[in-house]
Formats: C-alpha cells, structure tokens, sequence
C-alpha cells in the first residue's frame, strides 16, 4: 500500500475554499450554490455566459484580464472581462443577423485562439447551442458530429475548411453558414469572421433563459460507430461554480491554465466556463505539449493553479530532470489532473519534481462537471480519484436483476453510480432517448465505470466494465496492473489488456514505454515481470510484456486498451481518426 499524504491546511499558501469536507457536505445545498451567482437581470433565468462575463464586466473585475493567449508565434494577447463582453455581444448579434434561433447549433473547428472563446460564449448568450470539435479530427468525424448535431452555423479558418470540410458540405444540409476567421472578406459559400464582427454593434440583451434550455453538446470519443452527443443545460453552470470553487480551489487573483482542449468537454467546462466565474486569469497556450515550454509557461506566467492530463504528466516524467532546479515554480500551489486514472507514481513525482502533490479527480463527458476529487485541504491516497463533491452522493453498486444492491463494505469492487439530479447532469444523448434511459436505474446514473471505497471513503477507479480482464477465476483492472508497472524506475508507461487463453480465460499483457535511458531487452523484460509478480501476485501480474515506443491514446489523453487489443488479435481497428497522431 503507497503511504498517503497528510496534509494540513493552516500550512497553506492560500486559505482553501474547502477547509472542513465534512461539515461542508452537511451544510451543502445547490439551491444555496445558485444564489452565488447572479442570474439575469430581472429574474429572466440563469445564462453561463451572463454569470462567466457580463457580471463581471459590468462589476469590479471589468478590467482584469481574463484570458492571455499565447500565440504560436510568440505573441502575447490579453482580454479583459469587458473585451471579452463587448466581443461576445458582436457575435451574438452576428447569430441574430443571419437569423440563427433558439436552440440551433453552432459548432467550432478552429484551434485554442480568441475567436474559438469568443465564439461558444456568443453563441451562449444568443440561445443557441455551443459544439465545439477538435481541429485535429479527420473528415468522417467532422461529419458525423456536423450531421448527428443538426450543424447551422460552423465556424473555423481557411485551411480547415478547405481539406475537412468542403468536401463534405453538399452532405450536411443542415448547415447554414461556414464563417472563417482568417478571410478578410466573404466569398460565395463563406463569411469573414471579422467582416461580421465589425458590421455588429457591440451591445446585446441575453434572451431570458430557462435553466434547462440547451446550452452545450459534447461528443464523446471513440475508435469505432457513431459518436454520442451528451446534451447539457445552462443550469449546468451551477456545477462548474462549485467546482471551480471547491475541486480547483480557484480564489478571485489565481493565474489558471488548464492544458485542455476545448474539443474536449474539459476545456470547454474548465478551459472556458469554470474560470471565468471565478473572475481569475486563464492561459490559453495555442501549442501543442512541449515539455520545456510547457515549464517555462508555468514560471514566466506565475500560474498558480494549473490543470492537465495524466498523459501530460506521464510525458513530463519521461522527459526527466528536475525541473524545480531549471524552473521558478513558486507560484504554483495547486496542481490537478483528469482524463484517465492517475497512477500513484505520478503523485509522488509531483512532491518530487514540482513541489506538490497531483490531485486526482473523476468525471465524465455525461456528468458535466467534476464529481469525485481530491481537494486540496484534504489528505491524499495515491492512486484514489477522491471523496464526492458537496452535493453528490456516489456509491458502489451491484446490480441484481432490476434492482441495485448499494455496497457498503470497503474494498468491495461494483459499478460506480452517482445519485441523479445534479445541476450538469446530462439531459440525454441526441436522438438516442432509449440509450439515455439505459444509464439509469432506481434514481441512480451507472456510469459504466468500476471502482471500490476504501475504510476512509476515497473512491479507487478499477477500470471500465468492458476493460476488466478475467483471469483464472479473477476479475483483474488493467489501472491496477499499469500502475504496479510504472513504479519500476525504467517503466515510463504502459497499457494492459486481457488476451483470450484457452486455460484460464484471458492472459494479462502489458504494453509497456520505458524511460528515454533504457533498453528494451529481454533481461529487462523478465526484470520488469517479476517486479510485477512480486508487487501483484502471480495470479494478476501480466504474463506477457511488449515494449512499445507509445501507446495508443484519444486525443483527450486516454489509452485505448481497446484498439491494443485489436491489434494484438488482429481485428479491425475501426475509425482511428480519433486518436492522438493521426491528423485525417
């Protein structure tokens, strides 16, 4: 068992906003959450983007900067809360002139750039509903997500437009307008992003809002069949409050960066939304990962509070050094990671390399928001995703039959369900109501993943049930078995799966990325099997060890087991045009 971390809030640099878990949980209610925000004026609802900037630009914080985009070519460019105000209101009026309602969708394809912000919060405040893709996806994923979203209005530059989206456009019928950000003027089938902006009075009113009309659509990812469209609310604002607040422990003069994409539902939730009502500064770095760049980002920009992936810190660590001799990372005193699982060695090496722990936390494209987390005044168990936020109930789970029986004995494994009825909880998949039904049992949403809590109530992810690989008699997470491998000293990273035995069922095999320094050789494989044997017991340590120089991932940062295991079978891989690396 990996020692915990003790912590003790009165030793912080900052007061946390979380300081008692208990008797905030007690005190907890999300009615009393709502009331921290402002709401439209005059009662008419609650808008995200009215409570992410027009409170703020019509308040004390209308000259902060809220965002600092850093360019690729090494440009610096700021907005403030009542730039970011005055542009947003051009282009929802830009929406109102070409006459998009309520309700219809507006999709981005454009990289981390001002007019990809400026773009879902006008959107928001003009009704309609916020798409965003990921400008790296290949044509046929564009398509799925243009076509399953009823696409109105795509907004994106010149060169995606032309190898992505132009062949495809006599497809999507529903798509109204193509507008680019980098055409001076409009063209036949095309808008000039600016052309519009400037002909658009910088004033507008937000329509009233009911809480649950539809504000944003997030696809989730996938090597194969058509993408689930997961459909979230502007009462989902609430959630993203609370959690900036009590998850990321965000304090009004925070210098924040979240390394996600907004293709991603964690760079729109925290990249976009959750910041801006917490009335901090966010960095929006437009490259790609480099681990030099990425440190001197944290140190010239003071970042105070910095969230990122699991597959980032992996690649930190295999970059090696030590960067608090290279770097000046005072600033930083909170560091948390989402995406896939993160392993205890990470955590450790955050104490080590950065000074700090890494906080783990769950959550999902359908929960809208963060629900299990490690905060920051609270002790840390390596390995485990946290306790529920104030206002969550979580529990394990065995179904039996139509019922669900609720686990209650620690270290018991079962299906990880949330209570229903949280502000960002989806409101359905897109045109799949019978899927959508499915995810729900008895008051609770099963969501599909496995996982355990410990005597202290952390919660410990075990794998997705369609990852667990059953092995003579065992039910075996491959987190547990990538974890006990990437304590061995030349283990970078690795993935697990279970191939089919005739004799037991499924054999464990792990694919493994060792350190830049080490060699793949057969005396280090049988090294690497043991450590593993004498860590897990023979029964769970993997038989099998590949060494591979990468790991298949989704752009999103996670392993895909599944298509190791496709190709270790020899199956069909499906669309990977997904996958990070693969440009379409």
């Amino acid at each position: 068992m990996i020692s915990r971390l003790k912590k003790d809030p009165a030793e912080m640099q900052v007061r946390p906003n979380l300081v008692d878990y208990e008797a905030t949980r007690r005190s907890f209610s999300w009615e009393s959450a709502r009331r921290e925000l402002s709401g439209l004026p005059g009662g008419r609802g609650i808008n995200i983007a009215f409570e992410a900037v027009d409170r703020h630009a019509e308040g004390s914080l209308a000259n902060r900067v809220a965002f600092r985009f850093l360019r690729l070519g090494g440009a610096v460019e700021e907005r403030t809360y009542d730039d970011l105000r005055r542009e947003t209101n051009r282009f929802a009026q830009v929406l109102r002139g070409l006459g998009i309602e309520e309700g219809e969708r507006v999709f981005a394809l454009i990289g981390r750039v001002p007019e990809l912000y400026v773009t879902a919060l006008g959107a928001l405040k003009n009704k309609n509903v916020f798409c965003p893709l990921f400008a790296a996806f290949g044509p046929e994923p564009i398509f799925q997500r243009l076509s399953r979203g009823d696409a109105r209005v795509l907004v994106t530059d010149r060169r995606l437009y032309e190898k992505k989206v132009r062949p495809l456009r006599s497809r999507l019928g529903s798509l109204r307008h193509v507008i680019l950000i980098d055409a001076d003027e409009g063209k036949d089938e095309t808008l000039s992003f600016a052309e519009e902006m400037a002909r658009s009075s910088e004033e507008f009113t937000i329509p009233e809002t009911d809480p649950e009309d539809m504000a944003l659509i997030h696809f989730t990812s996938g090597t194969t069949g058509m993408p689930k469209g997961a459909v979230h609310v502007h009462e989902a604002v609430v959630t993203h409050f609370v959690t900036a607040k009590y998850a990321l422990d965000l304090h009004p003069d925070d210098v924040y960066w979240c390394t996600a994409d907004p293709g991603w539902v964690t760079g729109t939730s925290y990249g976009i939304i959750a910041p801006l009502l917490m009335g901090v500064t966010a960095i929006v770095d437009e490259g790609e990962f480099d681990a030099e760049r990425w440190y001197e980002i944290l140190e010239k920009q003071k970042v105070t509070v910095w969230y990122t992936a699991p597959t980032a810190i992996r690649m930190l660590m295999r970059f090696g050094g030590n960067p608090k001799a290279r770097y000046d990372l005072a600033s930083l005193r909170f560091v948390a990671c989402v995406g896939e699982p993160l392993n205890p060695e990470a955590v450790h090496w955050g104490v080590r390399a950065l000074g700090l722990p890494i906080h783990d936390n769950w959550w999902q494209t359908e929960t809208g928001g963060i629900l299990i987390a490690n905060y920051a005044s609270m002790d840390i168990h390596p390995g485990s995703m946290g306790k529920p936020l104030p206002g969550i109930e979580a529990a394990i789970v065995h179904r039996e039959q139509d019922a669900l029986e609720i686990v209650e004995t620690p270290g018991v494994s079962g299906d990880l369900a949330i209570r229903a009825g949280w502000p960002s909880m989806f409101r359905g998949y897109l045109h799949e109501e019978e899927r959508y039904r499915k995810c729900f049992r008895g008051g609770w949403y099963l969501t599909g993943d496995l996982a355990m809590k410990d005597e202290d109530g952390y919660f410990h992810f075990v794998g997705r049930a369609d990852d667990i690989i059953k092995t003579s008699g065992h039910m075996v997470g491959p987190f547990e078995v990538e974890s006990a491998l990437m304590e061995h000293p030349q283990v970078a990273e690795a993935g697990v799966i279970g191939k089919p035995d005739s004799t037991i069922g499924q054999l464990v095999k792990a694919f493994v990325v060792l350190k830049p320094a080490a060699e793949p050789t057969e005396e280090l494989r049988l090294a690497i099997l043991g450590f593993a044997r004498k860590k897990l017991g023979s029964a769970v340590a993997p038989k099998e060890i590949d060494f591979v120089s990468d790991l298949p991932k989704t752009r999103s940062g996670k392993i895909m087991r599944r298509l190791l295991k496709a190709r270790e079978l020899g199956l069909d891989e499906g669309d990977t045009s997904t996958l990070m690396g693969d440009e379409g």
